[in-house]
């Protein structure tokens, strides 16, 4: 039997949509108890938990799916309640073609796969956690199209008549668009001149501004980031923005149930790949690639610049294993390093916040009165 079904008397699963939710409630055998549905809102939320107090009045547990999204709401309710919820993943369903789907179905397969899964996933906390989520996601929408406007206006240089190309064509990037923001028309000028100016100076001023805003967000990410874990940003390599996407992965202490259950989220755990008498392990492709791709750079700069990451490069090489090999190995060394500092600034950051609560408690007699 698994390990959830043997501490609770029952699963309410809910496949969650925009506008609706689907739930069930199914026995610890997966018997389906019951069904319902509610809209994706306040009322809806109490309704649900009124059908699950009914039906599974003993211990009990939420399996939701979609907690980053359409589940948002939900998981914050049910956390403010003091409800227990987990989070699974798209529910499998039938290999055969033809097979049955409907929101109910769903709901039912939610709950069926939290009892069937030995290890539970948490869902990620909201609060500071989301706050960084939000900044991050806005940061990347304007590096991203930064990006894309800046080759749009190196486009415009490429076709730019003579006179306008020639004087940009030996400046750097950042002073091509500094130029383009300072352009000015004349009337003397052709058509085609007065546009292509036009163009250039709307286009390099779309740059400066989201360049100004990517820079105002990275600046707030890091006194998020410093707030939760300025330890972090100690390590060589890591800056703001991969220290607030590995907080965002991470979420809160106690998620992963050990470091190496970390290491395999990331994807940096090694993966067996041998086969008759080659022993050998290869990268992991799969699972959180954000948080995968933050610490890429940091290996990259640490095998650049650390002495100490040369020398183990370096042994690990000697032993017979590729560069590829190579950077594996350290991606989960690190990873290691930044799960242990994750866990110990947290519980130093609760065992602080445990001695503040205590020191603006009334004393004496004054203590035993209702607040």
């Amino acid at each position: 039997m698994a390990v959830l079904a043997e501490h609770v008397g029952g699963v309410i699963g809910v496949d969650t949509h925009r506008d609706t939710l689907a739930a069930a409630a199914v026995s610890p055998i997966g018997a389906v108890l019951e069904t319902t549905d509610a809209p994706a809102h306040g009322r809806g939320y109490h309704c649900l938990l009124d059908f699950a107090r009914l039906r599974v009045p003993g211990r009990r547990c939420w399996a939701l799916q979609g907690t980053g999204s359409f589940g948002a709401g939900l998981a914050a309710f049910l956390d403010d309640t003091g409800e227990r919820a987990v989070e699974v993943c798209r529910p499998k369903r039938p290999s055969v073609r033809g097979g049955r789907k409907t929101d109910m179905l769903d709901a039912v397969r939610a709950a069926r796969e939290a009892l069937a899964t030995e290890y539970v996933i948490h869902p990620r906390m909201r609060g500071e956690r989301e706050a960084m989520r939000v900044l991050l996601a806005t940061w990347l929408g304007a590096a991203h199209a930064s990006t894309a406007v800046i080759n749009q206006l190196k486009a415009l240089i490429i076709s730019t008549p003579d006179g306008l190309r020639t004087e940009m064509r030996r400046l750097s990037r950042s002073q091509q668009v500094t130029y383009c923001a300072g352009l000015r028309d004349r009337p003397s000028l052709s058509t085609e001149h007065r546009m292509t100016i036009r163009a250039m100076r709307s286009t390099a001023h779309c740059v400066r501004h989201l360049q100004a805003e990517a820079r105002e967000l990275e600046s707030e990410l890091l006194q998020l980031v410093r707030q939760q874990a300025s330890e972090l940003m100690e390590l060589l390599g890591v800056g703001p923005i991969t220290a607030a996407q590995i907080l965002i992965s991470w979420s809160h202490p106690g998620r992963f149930r050990s470091e190496a259950a970390f290491a395999s989220f990331v994807g940096v755990a090694p993966t067996p790949a041998s086969s008759g008498l080659t022993n050998k392990h290869r990268l992991n492709r799969g699972r959180e690639r954000q948080v995968n791709r933050a610490m890429h750079p940091v290996s990259l700069i640490r095998m650049r610049l650390d002495p100490a990451t040369k020398t183990y490069v370096a042994r690990r090489l000697s032993e017979g294993k590729s560069s590829s090999d190579a950077q594996r190995c350290l991606k989960r060394n690190i990873c290691r390093q930044i799960f242990k500092i994750l866990e110990r600034t947290s519980r130093m950051r609760k065992g602080f916040l445990k001695r503040l609560d205590k020191t603006k408690q009334p004393r004496g007699v004054h203590a035993l009165l209702p607040r």
